[in-house]
């Protein structure tokens, strides 16, 4: 715990065998409580390992349900546990987990009910090997969501996250998409519910073992990014009705 509250930190994982071990044992238990590995289906031995690991709650996907599926999971099974903080971290070992004491620190103090863990503030995307054309979309994305949704955010692609109990009980998390994009969605849903995001600069790492969308899925995730944001400034004009602002 930290100042009191119940810290889950949860894993979707997809074909993470071989990165697991290495994230698990970089999370800092003097103050997380409990954690939650979903396993969308992988067809390699993440389930082996996590059970090895010691995981004390790990949940196996009968079929494959998508990245955004997984995290549906993932929050569901957190708050089920009690959770006051979930930090949602990526076991493929491309986020720094000891980041996570300081992400929780924010939301433990009231400070902040989100927290972000950006490649972007910094140096850290590019010095970490994230490959020049995603950076450049990033960047590109990021400025474009900024201007239609009036924040002021240095990334919005993070699968690096950390939130209040009170932030997943009122956004309906459960009506994204339950592809990438659904990472998306719920920043337009905690900016649409009126929740403050701060952000702190995170390390990362691209190698081969870590896990990557390839230029197909990135651009289907791209139009989806821009889909969301137009739909969010639409919401807020009362000129649309979407079924995740609601």
């Amino acid at each position: 715990m930290l100042k009191g509250k119940k810290i889950c930190v949860v894993l979707p994982a997809y074909k993470a065998a071989e990165t697991l071990e290495a994230t698990y044992q970089e999370i800092p238990f003097d103050i997380v409580d409990e954690v939650v590995l979903v396993d969308d289906y992988s067809p390699d031995a993440t389930i082996e390992v996590a059970k090895n690991l010691g995981i004390q709650h790990i949940i196996q996907h009968e079929r494959n349900r998508g990245y955004g599926g997984n995290q549906k999971s993932c929050y569901d099974k957190a708050l089920s546990l009690g959770a006051d903080i979930v930090v949602m971290l990526h076991p493929d070992y491309q986020y720094d987990p000891r980041l996570i004491e300081s992400m929780c620190y924010l939301i433990a103090n009231g400070v902040y009910p989100v927290v972000l863990g950006s490649r972007i503030l910094g140096k850290g995307a590019l010095k970490g090997g994230m490959p020049k054309y995603k950076y450049f979309f990033n960047r590109c994305l990021t400025a474009f969501q900024n201007w239609v949704m009036n924040q002021k955010l240095a990334e919005y692609h993070t699968g690096y996250r950390a939130f209040s109990r009170e932030v997943l009980e009122i956004i309906n998390y459960h009506a994204n998409s339950d592809d990438f994009v659904f990472d998306n969605q719920m920043l337009a849903q905690i900016f649409y519910a009126g929740f403050e995001v701060a952000e702190i600069t995170c390390p990362t790492k691209y190698f081969p073992e870590a896990s990557s969308i390839n230029f197909r899925r990135s651009t289907q995730y791209g139009l989806g990014v821009i889909f969301t944001s137009l739909c969010y400034r639409l919401q807020k004009w009362h000129l649309g009705n979407f079924l995740i602002f609601k």
